[in-house]
């Protein structure tokens, strides 16, 4: 693959990179935007609906990720590993790795006949392991671009996608390839994971199979759900009784997150009120050190849910286990009334919280703050600003936040990159 010149790289390809790099390119500057996964559309094009709006997450993303792949001043690069960066002549030079697709991007035309042809069956990532899907196969019905990809370590090598590919796209014989991007400046938009659902083992989180985490339930609450309603995992079975079992990933010396994570309140009370509306005669009940809605509408969204019924219980999980009939019992200290219970459910979800990208964060080279984020040396004069010039800091790159919040920051990372491009644009020399 031959080396690139941009006037912006934009590390990561979410909600937040996809909104820096369309402004960027708006206002006519080169932008390559880089993204590890085969698809554009980061952790929002999985959810099922947006707080406390409601509205469609995949009406709000896919037609961005189209934006994205159609600007004519935007390099989309899927499926690429930030190696390092090193300044460069005023500028920065970015080492990446092109992962193969084990398939030619140039001639796949996403017709899908070789996954339609693939023999070997796989746990879904983008379904939390709910769903299934070919060992090659194009990553999700609206995936940006519309190229499959093909998992070696499930691939038997049987040779039939091969045969079946009308275009011959197919390409067993795909290495790494590596490259630079040379860029003015750059907009690190490495986004977040989810704390590991086996972090607190008093919690079974991996362990007992009706106790999920929280995009696992997305899955089960979004249109393009593996199943197209919510179902236990551990049998199928439509859940009577739900538990949410808040700051399971936040807040706790134990496991070294002592932040909040600022979202997990009101994406149990959003998951709460879908459920409501898809399982009427369910019982609803979350559990809750504190119920921090933050934003404007949130706290109206709360009594909303606590109107539909969801019941709100203030006590500390103390522990989760299992009953002969796969039913998570959950033990909980009610702080205000200075007691302990138990109480059966169908189902658990750990309301887990965010951590950061680490991968794409150390490759940045940039100092991280105590809870692991990008540090921003002074966030009240530069907000997005790094400690390194001409790299910009955006959404959950930068520390917890909703998805209002990684637009806004977005923008404003794009704002402080285009004038530090307009600034420095004479002084560079590409090498």
């Amino acid at each position: 693959m031959e080396n690139l010149h941009a006037d912006a790289l934009v590390v990561g390809g979410g909600i937040a990179g996809m909104q820096a790099a369309l402004d960027l390119a708006d206002q006519g500057f080169q932008v390559a935007l880089l993204e590890r996964e085969p698809s554009i559309g980061g952790k929002m094009i999985t959810l099922s609906k947006v707080f406390p709006t409601l509205d469609c997450c995949s009406c709000i993303t896919t037609p961005k990720m189209s934006a994205v792949a159609h600007h004519p001043n935007i390099r989309l690069l899927t499926y690429c590993e930030l190696e390092s960066i090193q300044e460069n002549n005023g500028g920065y030079r970015a080492k990446v790795v092109q992962k193969p697709r084990y398939v030619d991007a140039r001639k796949c035309t996403g017709c899908r006949e070789c996954e339609y042809a693939c023999p070997v069956t796989v746990p879904s990532p983008f379904d939390r392991g709910l769903g299934a899907y070919r060992a090659i196969r194009v990553p999700f019905s609206t995936a940006v671009p519309q190229t499959a990809v093909l998992d070696m370590e499930n691939c038997i090598l049987c040779g039939k996608c091969e045969k079946e590919c009308p275009a011959g796209a197919v390409d067993f014989t795909q290495r790494p390839e590596s490259f630079e991007i040379q860029a003015t400046t750059i907009v690190a938009a490495s986004g977040f994971e989810l704390t590991p659902l086996d972090a607190k083992k008093e919690y079974g989180g991996g362990k007992l199979q009706n106790v999920i985490d929280p995009l696992m339930m997305e899955r089960f609450l979004a249109p393009t759900g593996p199943y197209g309603r919510v179902l236990r995992p551990g049998d199928g079975k439509e859940p009577t009784s739900i538990a949410y079992v808040q700051c399971a990933g936040s807040r706790d010396e134990t496991l070294g997150i002592t932040y909040c994570s600022r979202v997990c309140c009101m994406y149990a009370i959003k998951q709460a009120m879908l459920i409501s509306g898809a399982l009427p005669m369910a019982e609803i009940t979350i559990y809750y050190m504190d119920i921090r809605t933050f934003g404007k509408g949130y706290e109206q969204f709360y009594q909303n849910a606590q109107a539909m019924g969801v019941e709100f219980v203030r006590g500390k999980v103390a522990s989760i286990r299992e009953d002969d009939e796969q039913n998570p019992v959950v033990n909980v200290e009610l702080t205000e009334e200075g007691r302990k219970m138990e109480r059966t459910f169908d189902l658990v979800v750990l309301s887990l919280g965010m951590v950061p990208t680490l991968g794409s964060n150390l490759s940045l080279g940039l100092p991280i703050g105590t809870d692991r984020f990008i540090s921003i040396p002074a966030p009240n004069a530069s907000p997005c600003a790094s400690a390194r010039p001409g790299i910009f800091v955006t959404g959950t790159a930068m520390g917890p936040m909703d998805i209002v919040d990684s637009i806004v920051t977005a923008s404003s990372a794009a704002a402080a990159a285009s004038a530090y491009i307009r600034a420095h644009q004479k002084e560079i020399v590409y090498a």
